[in-house]
C-alpha cells in the first residue's frame, strides 16, 4: 500500500511539475511578443527612391587614421528598391551594381546644399535700452 501512495503522489508531483513548465513558456511567450513591440516600435523604416544620393554606412571600417572621420562612403546612387528594404546602389564611378540593405544608409544632402543660396546671415544687435 504504501508504494502505490508514494507512487500516486509522486504522480501529482510530476503533474504540477508539468504545469508550471507550461505556464512558464506561456509567460516567456508572452513577455518576448510584448518586448517585440517595443522594439519594432522604434525602428524607422528607411524610404529611397531611385535617383536619390545616398551615403553607405561601412561597418568593417575599425582601424580608422583620425575618430572623427566619417564611416560612411559615397555618394551612390539608387538604381532600384526591392522589397523587405533591399537597395541596389551604383557608383558614379563604376557600372556595378551593390545590393545592400536599408538600414546602412542615409539620404544624401551634398548635393541639395551646393545647389542651394548663399546661407542667411543674422547679426545680433544690443537690444534697445530703456534711454533710447
Amino acid at each position: 500500500m504504501g508504494f502505490e501512495k508514494a507512487g500516486a503522489e509522486r504522480k501529482m508531483q510530476l503533474q504540477e511539475l508539468e504545469n508550471l513548465r507550461l505556464e512558464a513558456y506561456d509567460n516567456s511567450r508572452l513577455y518576448k511578443e510584448k518586448m517585440k513591440v517595443v522594439h519594432d516600435k522604434h525602428i524607422k523604416r528607411r524610404e529611397f527612391r531611385p535617383g536619390e544620393s545616398v551615403l553607405l554606412y561601412n561597418s568593417r571600417l575599425r582601424l580608422m587614421p583620425g575618430k572623427l572621420r566619417s564611416r560612411c562612403e559615397g555618394p551612390y546612387k539608387v538604381e532600384k528598391a526591392k522589397p523587405y528594404g533591399v537597395f541596389h546602389l551604383s557608383h558614379p564611378s563604376s557600372s556595378k551594381f551593390i545590393r545592400v540593405n536599408g538600414h546602412r544608409l542615409k539620404l544624401y544632402h551634398g548635393e541639395k546644399m551646393k545647389k542651394s543660396k548663399e546661407p542667411e546671415i543674422f547679426l545680433l544687435e544690443d537690444p534697445p535700452t530703456a534711454t533710447d
